[in-house]
C-alpha cells in the first residue's frame, strides 16, 4: 500500500494496549505496521466519505418517492422548470 510519493505524515499518539492490537493485526496480514495502518485508515475514509454521498431509504420512504416519480398527474414546481432550464443551458 506504501506508494513511491510518501510526502506527508499523521503522527498520533495510543496506549500500549491499542499498539499492540494494532502490531499483531498487521503481523497477521503480513503487513508491516505502517502498510496496515495506511490500508486501514484509507479504507475506512474512503467508506466515510461514500456513505455521505449515498442515500438510504426506508422501504416505506422508497415506496413513497418511486410512486411520486411514477405519478403521471404531478407538474414541476417552478423551481425544478427554472432548476432544468439552467441545465439545459449549461449542458446544452
Amino acid at each position: 500500500m506504501a506508494t513511491s510519493n510518501s510526502d506527508a505524515r499523521i503522527n498520533f499518539r495510543l496506549s500500549s494496549d491499542l499498539k499492540k492490537t494494532i502490531e499483531d493485526a498487521a503481523a497477521e496480514m503480513g503487513q508491516s505496521i505502517s502498510d496496515f495502518a495506511i490500508s486501514t485508515l484509507v479504507q475506512a475514509a474512503r467508506k466515510v466519505l461514500h456513505d455521505q454521498h449515498v442515500t438510504r431509504l426506508s422501504e416505506r420512504d422508497r415506496q413513497v418517492f418511486a410512486t411520486m416519480l411514477d405519478d403521471e398527474s404531478s407538474k414541476p414546481n417552478d423551481a425544478l422548470v427554472k432548476a432544468a432550464k439552467r441545465y439545459k443551458k449549461q449542458v446544452g
